[in-house]
């Protein structure tokens, strides 16, 4: 489908001619195609795949995962964030390169299914999930499997929450380890140091079927923060005297040598190089950054490569672009914007992605979005025939990733296997 607003078909061809006087003249963007990109383009074709396509490059994949390990300091755990890596292939692949058995899971499906295919993995919950979700959890569990539920830290971020999950416990006849979530910054729930968190804290001491595991305090939001001022530092500080004070009151309670086994979990992907030692947290969480998505292109991640890529077939290659109803209009935008010259219609689209190859391909806004087959143009270098492919780069890893099938594999030079994906849930 297109779409055709009321405001462009009242502007038309002369104002559009009369805007674009008072702007600079757009260069353009387009220009020969990427040799990687024709390699992967060549390894695709020889795969036989002709449908939209995730592809992971497993060489950058590892060299992603080995500048992780690099800036660990000693002592420092890492945890696989699942839901931004949401495949069980890929999930292990990672586990066996890291040598981890920490898992970050955030929903009771993946909880599941994770707990059958590595039953050794300690998960920890990446949100709170509501008690009839953690019911279903045990209830669905085989009983092959159930030593893995001793191996899961339930995230708890309210005295309400953690009443519920109490009584989870007693009518499961378990003992449930809890982790406390903190609110270091974010603001998006959680415990501050607090008379609160004691009551938390001592609650979980004086019941039989709970046990203190650890802590998570997540701050996504520093790398967002102006450096002006100091203001990136003082939250980070901020955030670090919260967690410290936090820590403090558990020993008040539980005693030094307790809470020195505790998890302390920190970071995500666009945070985990701040982790310069162990005083804070023991353990880090990171996903996106192994496969690098445009969300995580920042001065932080720099020593990570973009490794995902949606790979989709043109359907349609034109040598001019014209815009239904407007046509009128076409000759004037393509003198004033090269980049609106050729036009390709793909297979699918309409995905949180980007365009990367060929050069200069863009979305056109008038035209609008399509899930069936995206129009986008390009200048009059473009040069991109039907069957061959338009690579974007994934926005985020988390929802992109299910929407494709099977991931496949891309390694020296050929397609070499692939990854299937987990169900698409919450």
């Amino acid at each position: 489908m297109y779409r055709v607003s009321r405001r462009h078909l009242i502007l038309g061809g002369a104002a559009i001619a009369g805007v674009t006087a008072l702007m600079t003249k757009p260069e353009d963007k387009s220009g020969p195609r990427t040799p990687y990109f024709l390699e992967l383009q060549a390894a695709l074709m020889r795969a036989g795949i002709a449908t939209p396509t995730l592809v992971i490059d497993r060489t950058r994949l590892n060299a992603n995962i080995d500048a992780l390990l690099g800036h660990l300091p000693a002592g420092m755990g890492y945890r696989i964030v699942a839901k931004s890596l949401p495949s069980l292939g890929l999930i292990q692949h990672i586990r066996e390169r890291t040598g981890t058995d920490r898992l970050m899971t955030f929903n009771q499906p993946m909880l599941s299914k994770l707990s059958i295919a590595i039953p050794d993995a300690n998960q920890l919950l990446g949100k709170p999930l509501p008690v009839q979700a953690a019911k279903s959890y045990f209830e669905l569990l085989p009983p092959d499997a159930s030593a893995s539920a001793g191996r899961i830290q339930w995230l708890i971020d309210t005295p309400e929450r953690l009443a519920q999950y109490a009584s989870l416990a007693r009518e499961q006849n378990r003992t449930l380890d809890i982790n406390v979530e903190l609110d270091v910054g974010l603001h998006r729930g959680g415990f501050e140091p607090s008379a609160e968190l004691s009551t938390v804290l001592q609650a979980i001491q004086n019941d039989p079927n709970l046990r203190l595991a650890g802590f998570m305090g997540y701050e996504p939001h520093i790398p967002a923060l102006p450096t002006t001022l100091g203001w990136r530092d003082k939250a980070l500080a901020g955030a670090w005297n919260k967690y410290k004070g936090a820590l403090g009151q558990a020993r008040d309670i539980f005693g030094a040598d307790a809470v020195s086994g505790l998890t302390r979990n920190a970071a995500g992907s666009p945070t985990y190089r701040y982790y310069q030692d162990t005083e804070i947290a023991n353990e880090i969480s990171a996903g996106s950054c192994l496969v690098k998505p445009t969300h995580f292109d920042s001065e932080l991640l720099e020593p990570h490569l973009p490794a995902s890529f949606i790979a989709t077939p043109v359907i349609k290659s034109l040598p001019t672009t014209r815009m239904p109803g407007l046509e009128f209009a076409d000759g004037v935008k393509r003198a004033w914007d090269p980049n609106y010259n050729k036009t390709v219609f793909i297979y699918g689209g309409h995905w949180l992605a980007d365009p990367v190859d060929p050069p200069g391909l863009e979305y056109n806004s008038t035209f609008g979005r399509s899930s069936n087959q995206e129009m986008l143009n390009g200048g009059p270098d473009l040069e991109i025939s039907p069957d061959e492919f338009v690579f974007f780069r994934p926005h985020q890893s988390e929802a992109v990733f299910l929407q494709f099938g099977d991931i496949a594999i891309f390694e020296d030079g050929e397609i070499v296997g692939a990854w299937p994906v987990f169900p698409a849930s919450a």
